[in-house]
């Protein structure tokens, strides 16, 4: 909301400074593109092809009633069949960046209604494809013969382009960040990731669809790789700032002089749009057979209005399907959508737990929430010999863990070795954010870097320091300084190396086991001071 208040204030249609960058809108597309190259890399094939009855048809029906709901609405207003068409197509859209982001801020991008949304309001894009085509013919007045054909080309188009992204981007991808990844650059491996995103919009692009379409398909690629989440880290920061020029962007387009004139047009529109929105999609959602709190929620979130329509609403004023005054009251209708939606996204459970009217629907929504969070694991950072080991007594035990390494080679060994190994640096607070480091039990540090293993815990410690963090240490000094930076234990190796060999020998002179145990556990909890003490005491002496 303030991106677009930012965007009213420098718009031509505000006093005060204005910003008429002809470049500015098409830098601000790309912060979608990104977007939805970031949303790609959690939605794997697998998942899609899982979901593919439930969200192709909740999708597809949603796009397609909303669109017959409203449009009919605006034709019995006394609206031309055409004009009523391409409102009911502009409100049938769902803001997929305004759902992502504010589900990513919330932490419930990977609840049941979270995923369901966010897949359905990605896959509005793909179901809207045909509106891209219908739009501009419906100002040129040809008849039904041509617009079949060209609706066919449109959907050819579409699975060309996925074939496309989908064979090459299957056998290319992981060979082609392998090989980025040995050269050890972040820089390299950063415009890698740029170039795939950039490369796959430009594909779709060319074949007539969206930009984010094939950033969309990218992304899904490499959400199947080990470099998963470096690649999330690495293109956040891009995505970030242009998401920003995006929304004010549109904030521009808002004229506030005509709010008096269209006020209560443009509020009538908005409450059209999110009322019919949520009871189509609740409905269809329960019909699916999901209960009734998530499809609810669900439904809370799809009402809001989508950036999309601002797309088909330019279409049809380009194409003189509609005149001005309609396009800013349907322009001002989507943006009142956008402000409710955001509060009906943050509040969606307490929302929901009304509308369904049972109190012990809600408590469940919420023991249901805890249950399908991911089970607390441990992070490993280096899997090295130290963190091999790790990662063995982890699994022989039956706990959950996921390790990091920026060497590919360490990295494709602990997947042959069955283990859940990944490309990323421990130390980028990015790739902490990405893995949801908040959630963890412990984070082990393995690296053999002092000043890597350093940067790490002062990381965790500022994001969350609730996370207890071990760590491997060369000798006493850097465990010492682990310890000071947050850790919570650092053992040395060398140390620790010693107090084993010291603790074999006593066993083998008979020494009782719970005696040497103790024996080695008062060095441990006093820091290893017995030991340094000897080792001042040896300096000193002649």
């Amino acid at each position: 909301l303030g991106y677009l208040l930012v965007g009213v204030i420098l718009g031509p249609h505000t006093i005060g400074p204005t910003v008429n960058v002809p470049e500015f809108k098409t830098m601000a597309e790309f912060g979608v593109v990104f977007l939805l190259f970031t949303i790609g890399l959690n939605f794997s094939l697998p998942q899609l092809h899982a979901l593919r009855h439930r969200v192709l048809g909740l999708g597809t029906g949603q796009v397609a009633f909303t669109t017959v709901v409203v449009g009919t609405v605006a034709w019995l207003a006394g609206l031309p069949a055409a004009v009523a068409f391409v409102i009911g197509a502009v409100f049938a859209q769902s803001s997929t960046t305004i759902i992502g982001s504010q589900l990513t801020e919330q932490k419930e991008e990977n609840l049941p209604h979270g995923r369901l949304g966010l897949a359905m309001s990605v896959f509005q894009d793909i179901t809207a494809v045909p509106f891209l085509v219908v739009i501009p013919v419906l100002g040129m007045a040809v008849g039904a013969d041509s617009l079949a054909v060209e609706l066919g080309w449109a959907m050819l188009k579409a699975l060309l382009a996925f074939a496309l992204v989908f064979y090459f981007g299957r056998w290319l991808l992981r060979p082609l960040f392998g090989l980025v990844t040995r050269r050890r650059s972040a820089e390299v491996f950063t415009l890698a990731v740029l170039l795939v995103a950039l490369l796959a919009a430009w594909t779709t692009f060319s074949l007539g669809l969206s930009l984010a379409f094939g950033a969309f398909l990218a992304g899904m690629m490499l959400g199947e790789t080990e470099f998963r989440h470096q690649v999330e880290s690495s293109i956040r920061p891009f995505r970030d700032v242009l998401l920003g020029l995006f929304f004010i962007g549109i904030g521009m387009l808002f004229e506030p002089a005509a709010i008096p004139r269209i006020w209560h047009w443009a509020l009538l529109g908005a409450l059209l749009l999110l009322v019919s929105k949520v009871l189509l999609v609740a409905a269809m959602v329960k019909k699916s057979g999901i209960e009734a709190l998530t499809a609810w929620r669900t439904a809370l979130l799809l009402a809001v209005g989508g950036e999309f329509g601002f797309a088909l609403l330019a279409i049809a004023l380009d194409a003189k399907v509609i005149d001005l005054d309609v396009g800013q009251i349907a322009l001002t209708a989507v943006l009142f959508s956008m402000i409710a939606g955001a509060f009906l996204i943050r509040f969606n459970h307490v929302i929901a737990a009304r509308l369904v009217s049972v109190r012990h629907e809600a408590d469940r929504g919420i023991a249901h929430r805890l249950s399908d969070a991911p089970a607390p694991q441990v992070i490993i950072g280096g899997y090295g010999r130290v963190g091999h080991t790790i990662a063995v007594l982890l699994k022989a035990s039956g706990v959950p863990f996921l390790a990091f390494d920026t060497d590919p080679k360490r990295v494709a060994q602990g997947r042959a070795d069955g283990h859940p190994v990944l490309y990323g640096d421990i130390s980028d607070g990015e790739l902490l954010a990405a893995v949801h480091v908040e959630r963890a039990a412990l984070v082990i540090i393995t690296v053999d870097d002092h000043a890597n293993a350093l940067r790490t815990v002062a990381v965790l410690r500022t994001s969350c320091p609730h996370v207890p963090v071990i760590a491997r240490a060369r000798d006493l000094e850097s465990s010492s300084r682990l310890i000071d930076a947050g850790a919570a234990h650092a053992y040395p190796e060398a140390i620790e190396a010693s107090l084993r060999l010291g603790a074999t020998a006593l066993r083998m002179l008979s020494i009782p086991t719970d005696d040497i145990d103790r024996m080695l556990q008062d060095v441990r909890d006093w820091d290893y001071k017995p030991v340094l003490e000897e080792e001042a005491a040896q300096e000193k002496s002649p």
